[in-house]
């Protein structure tokens, strides 16, 4: 074999090898950018459908290099959001006090991007997944109105109160549930399962869903959709980023509207956001709940009962950063670079009743005023929901209800429970996804509010091909590597010591010729 035919062998090798490691870098960094470079114009306009590239598996849980928030692995193999639970949601319109008319729209989407790749993530599409999973799983039952006891079908006023004890208040609501969160009674009720509009109050359902799937700290793109809801509460601008923490301050500190559609999106698209809330609610045993919309503006179809609100409550009660949120009596929240404002929490308990730790108000004019309380005395928490109750009345009737079950707690006699929710969802998998979201922060790449953008993966078969092509050149270089040492070696048996020295000369400026060369000659682009 001639020097020169070694020669070009190597060079040869050492181009594959260059190649190779191009290749498999070009796998993993590009993708995100052509990725961001996707997403980017989602922020500006409404888009139709389902979400587009999610590759021949498409749908909420999607495969391939764009696959939604719950990318592969286990979650793989779920249908499209928006079915199941959460099956016929339409166009969320409808006109409030004075607010206009809505415009959420439950089947847009924005693109997807690539599945998650950190342990956080995973958790998190985990937790996403088994509540997807719990919506279908398991038949309802048979009389939903009698979830938590038989008495609870009443459609009247509901109590046992023991002889000689204060009457319980007379409430002029069309609903209403008083409870201890600690055993789960249900002290009084009127109509608890009668299916209402809920105003409001369906933030909670949307933020103790969202809470544990989405990371605090990741920034949201304010998507068309959410900056043109009526009203626009937050003022939230199109286009401007907005972190998750700040997002959920303003849900549920001054109710806003855009926040919760901004909010939903960032789990892949609305009508995803949506269908993971009616799975929390299936989760919870809440089967009065539809959800048609993530700020509870009035739609087709969407409805609570005040028991179902009462479940939803005792959930918030049982997640730490609900209660930061809820608890807060002000919040400084960031509209845009230049422009911030001073959130102010419109629950009234938390201010003017002893005892008042969180809460929310609503109200539409078909919902009338809607409200949802929790107080804590003695050790002892209570709930009260109300549906269809006068307007500006709402906390002034919650309160005379919760001094009464202060007063008889542990002495009148239950008419019902609070029921616990289903196994199925594994709590540790959303508490440890919960717990991950706070740390994993400022590092990770902004959400387009539609999207939540991570680090893209290698996909398997190519990164697999890529590091065979790699060994293959290593060996290659080896092998000449050798080749070339026997001949030198043959050389200097032939030459002498004159011919050592000659090649031991020019080894080193030839290496260093092709040192310099390698990057003109080896311009592999990738594609």
């Amino acid at each position: 074999m001639t020097e020169r035919i070694r020669m070009a062998l190597f060079r040869g090798g050492a181009l594959l090898a260059a190649c190779s490691v191009a290749g498999a870098v070009s796998l993993s960094v590009p993708a995100q950018a052509r990725q961001a470079r996707v997403a980017s114009p989602a922020a500006g306009r409404p888009t139709g459908g389902g979400l587009p590239e999610t590759g021949a598996a498409g749908g909420l849980l999607g495969t391939g290099a764009a696959g939604g928030l719950l990318g592969t692995g286990a979650a793989s193999g779920i249908g499209l959001p928006g079915t199941g639970a959460a099956s016929g949601i339409g166009a969320a319109t409808g006109t409030g006090a004075g607010t206009g008319t809505s415009a959420v729209r439950a089947s847009a989407s924005s693109p997807a991007t690539a599945p998650a790749s950190s342990a956080e993530s995973a958790q998190q599409q985990a937790a996403a997944a088994k509540l997807l999973q719990q919506a279908d799983a398991g038949p309802k039952p048979a009389s939903p109105d009698t979830v938590g006891g038989a008495q609870l079908a009443g459609r009247g006023v509901i109590v046992t109160e023991p002889a000689g004890a204060a009457r319980l208040p007379s409430v002029p609501a069309s609903a209403y549930v008083l409870a201890d969160a600690g055993t789960g009674q249900v002290l009084a009720a009127k109509d608890p399962h009668g299916q209402l509009r809920p105003a409001s109050t369906l933030k909670l359902l949307t933020a103790i869903t969202l809470i544990p799937l989405l990371n605090p700290d990741a920034m949201v793109t304010a998507s068309w959709q959410a900056t043109n809801v009526t009203p626009n509460v937050a003022g939230l601008v199109r286009g401007q980023q907005y972190k998750v923490s700040d997002l959920f301050n303003a849900l549920l500190l001054i109710s806003a509207n855009d926040a919760a559609i901004a909010l939903a999106q960032a789990t892949g698209s609305l009508s995803t956001g949506i269908a993971l809330m009616n799975a929390e609610a299936h989760h919870l045993q809440a089967y009065d709940v539809m959800a048609a919309d993530p700020n509870g503006l009035d739609a087709p179809g969407q409805h609570v009962s005040a028991y179902d609100l009462a479940l939803i409550a005792r959930q918030a009660l049982a997640m730490p950063a609900f209660m930061r949120y809820d608890g807060a009596r002000l919040a400084t929240f960031p509209v845009t670079a230049h422009k911030s404002e001073t959130l102010y929490n419109q629950n009234e308990l938390l201010t003017k009743y002893p005892g008042g730790i969180g809460g929310k108000v609503g109200w539409t004019n078909a919902a009338g005023a809607t409200y949802v309380g929790m107080a804590r005395r003695n050790g002892v928490t209570l709930i009260v929901t109300l549906l269809h109750c006068p307007a500006l009345t709402e906390v002034t009737y919650a309160k005379s209800l919760l001094n009464w079950g202060f007063t008889l707690d542990g002495k009148v006699n239950p008419i019902g429970t609070l029921v616990p929710p289903l196994t199925s969802p594994a709590a540790s998998a959303k508490q440890s996804g919960q717990a991950a979201a706070g740390k994993a922060g400022a590092n990770r790449p902004p959400v387009i509010s539609g999207t939540v953008t991570t680090t893209t993966k290698i996909p398997g078969g190519l990164a697999v091909a890529s590091i065979a092509l790699i060994l293959s050149a290593a060996a290659a270089a080896i092998v000449l590597t050798l080749l070339r040492r026997r001949s030198a070696s043959g050389v200097s048996s032939r030459k002498g010591t004159l011919g050592i020295i000659r090649i031991s000369r020019r080894g080193p400026a030839r290496a260093l010729r092709r040192s310099r060369a390698l990057p003109g000659q080896a311009r592999c682009t990738p594609r």
